[in-house]
């Protein structure tokens, strides 16, 4: 199945993808009300009964895409965890993987703007797979960590580089607002038996930036798992972004920056292709500043004509 996270109608809701369009389940499955009480509940199965013989209810083009898991208990990611990443950020080998947090506001759906503060010009992409915890558990097996899986994801790991580099700590750079996506939905773990056969591109502009197949990772999906779960429990919703391979804009020379205009494209081979316009955060006086409401109709407003003009290429 692929599960994903809408709004309609000012509604929040979650579905499945079938035939090009949704089928709602928060309506048919009054237990789960969301994603994350599906996946928590174990409510696989009860949503696939209902999918069976269902019609899609909504357009895939008819609703406003929200992140997988709007609120998941946890994101924690995954830095150079791949060799080519390793050597054109100047990282030599480590014994264990470098990991930081990301919060849930720093997050938006497929489709949705990526927005470049004010405060930073070096916003930059990062196309990663990431895994979706389903079963909860301490200090887990690496024999054990796949069953712990759910489903499998993509997210663009928009980076404030000055922001990340400010000391050794990462999690500034990682968490302004808007600036990760999520989506555009999750592939069940039974769909895809080896994530390692799964291949990984980003596209900026229409030009491919990175592309790696996942095996290539230095950390595998089961070594991170086992790892922080030793340090914290595992709690099913939670995300773990898997690392992204070389070709990021900060380590090219000279060094490559999103701006207001780009578009970026996530595609991980077996699930789906995610893609984010990108808008440069505009700065207001103090005293002319709107409430946020206001600004961010702004900001959706610029999105739209983004993607409009991508429109022929996609």
């Amino acid at each position: 199945m692929k599960l994903a996270t809408f709004t309609i109608d000012r509604r929040r809701r979650y579905g499945a993808v079938k035939d090009n369009g949704l089928v709602i389940l928060d309506s048919r499955l009054r237990s789960y009300p969301d994603l994350l009480s599906l996946i928590a509940g174990n409510g696989l199965d009860a949503a696939r009964v209902q999918i069976d013989d269902a019609s899609p209810d909504v357009s895939l083009d008819d609703v406003l895409w929200e992140p997988v898991l709007p609120n998941p208990p946890k994101i924690l990611c995954v830095g150079v965890n791949y060799r080519s990443h390793a050597d054109e950020s100047g990282f030599k080998a480590v014994p264990y993987p470098f990991i930081f947090p990301r919060y849930a506001g720093s997050q938006v759906g497929h489709l949705q703007p990526m927005v470049c503060p004010r405060e930073s010009d070096k916003f930059d992409y990062e196309g990663e797979l990431v895994a979706i915890i389903g079963k909860s558990g301490r200090r887990i097996s690496k024999e054990t960590a796949l069953k712990h899986v759910v489903g499998y994801s993509i997210y663009n790991e928009g980076s404030v580089r000055d922001w990340q580099t400010h000391s050794t700590q990462w999690t500034p750079g990682k968490n302004f607002a808007s600036t990760g996506a999520f989506g555009p939905w999750m592939v069940t773990a039974d769909e895809i038996p080896d994530p390692y056969k799964l291949e990984l591109t980003t596209w900026l502009n229409g030009q491919v930036m990175q592309n790696a197949s996942i095996d290539l990772m230095m950390f595998r999906l089961e070594e991170l798992i086992s790892y922080i779960s030793t340090f914290i429990s595992l709690e099913p919703g939670d995300v773990i972004g898997s690392g992204t391979p070389g070709g990021v804009g900060h380590g090219r020379k000279p060094p490559l920056y999103l701006k207001d205009g780009d578009v970026v494209e996530v595609d991980v081979t077996g699930i789906g292709r995610l893609r984010n316009p990108v808008v440069k955060e505009r700065a207001e006086p103090e005293a002319a500043q709107k409430p946020p409401s206001s600004r961010l109709l702004r900001v959706e407003r610029s999105a739209k004509a983004v993607m409009a003009s991508w429109a022929w290429r996609i």
